[in-house]
């Protein structure tokens, strides 16, 4: 049996910026107050995720079980709201690794819903059975953190969250020291819209400081409907980058840039695509802008969005990239 033990005292440290590592409060989940879906076949289990054991096996008695049902969710309510930029989750191990697939976690000071319309910060996409995964973003603010698990017939099945925040002080320096440079670089995309948009969606808008969200105002990208549309950014030389962030179109179609890949590299190979995944992204409200932090600090010269699928058409208003040279 794996026992996690966290004091309060205890700083748990993070790569969040381009520059330095940041101070990590210690888990604020652990023995905190829960809540999951009402399940009247079995008990409710919800405290077992908080408990400060990674025990993996469902017998154990240290996993939260919901039984199958639409939309099951569970919560940790914390002491108060936090500047929230890490979640960790235990999968289970024992069986039914693949369960958990699909689940967002979601963040903020609202209960509306048992607290499920708050802002996404992160989406399973799969995990290994018995492992745990970290889920690191910007930071959020927040009292709920919820486990969402959407579909029809689900089982939702969590061994262990653990939650990680940062000071009000240390998010004034993150945001302090951020330096976008995706504006030193050229851009270039799959291919240009050729309707009448097409003078106003052109890769380089992307760059241009401007995070204006109306396409029609000419700052905005455009491909046109295509297999596997992408965009890419040449910094014309090698950076650490430790997050990308990306500005949605606000004037309509938000959600053709759900399922974007960031890649960070310095090959060329698949126009970009090749290079290693700093994020995938599931969702960025209309008109919004969304860091995203790399799970490690890449290198790169390249940084290349990718829209997989068919029929895709991919449109930035912004695109951010945060780091400093290599050399």
């Amino acid at each position: 049996m794996t026992i996690l033990v966290i004091t309060m005292i205890e700083l748990v440290l993070i790569s969040l910026g381009p520059c330095m590592a940041y101070q990590l409060t210690g888990n604020v989940a652990l023995r905190s107050e829960t809540h999951q879906s009402t399940d009247l076949l079995n008990s409710n289990t919800a405290a077992n995720a908080v408990d400060g054991n990674r025990a993996t096996n469902l017998a154990n008695n240290s996993c939260t079980y919901i039984t199958a049902k639409r939309d099951p969710w569970w919560r940790v309510t914390l002491q108060q709201p936090y500047k929230i930029v890490m979640v960790a989750i235990t999968n289970r191990g024992d069986c039914c690794a693949d369960r958990i697939d699909g689940a967002e976690i979601r963040i903020g000071n609202s209960l509306d819903n048992d607290g499920n319309n708050n802002q996404m910060a992160a989406k399973v996409y799969s995990m290994q059975a018995g492992k745990t995964q970290k889920f690191k973003f910007s930071p959020l603010d927040g009292q709920y953190v919820n486990v969402l698990l959407p579909g029809v017939n689900r089982i939702l099945t969590i061994c262990e969250v653990e939650v990680y925040a940062v000071s009000e002080d240390m998010v004034a320096m993150m945001q302090a020291e951020r330096i976008n440079v995706a504006p030193n670089g050229r851009a270039t995309q799959s291919s240009v819209n050729q309707g009448t948009t097409a003078c106003l969606s052109l890769a380089q808008n992307a760059i241009d400081g401007n995070r204006q969200y109306d396409l029609f105002k000419g700052s905005c990208t455009q491909t046109t409907t295509e297999s596997d549309p992408w965009w890419r950014l040449d910094l014309m030389k090698s950076y650490t980058i430790a997050s990308v962030a990306l500005t949605n179109r606000g004037d309509c179609c938000a959600e053709q840039l759900n399922g974007v890949v960031i890649h960070v590299g310095d090959s060329l190979e698949s126009e970009g695509r090749a290079n290693p995944v700093c994020f995938k992204v599931s969702f960025i409200p209309a008109g919004g802008t969304r860091t995203f932090q790399c799970d490690s600090a890449l290198q790169g010269r390249y940084v290349t969005v990718a829209l997989p699928g068919e029929n895709r058409t991919l449109s930035l208003c912004e695109v951010e990239v945060f780091g400093v040279p290599t050399e």
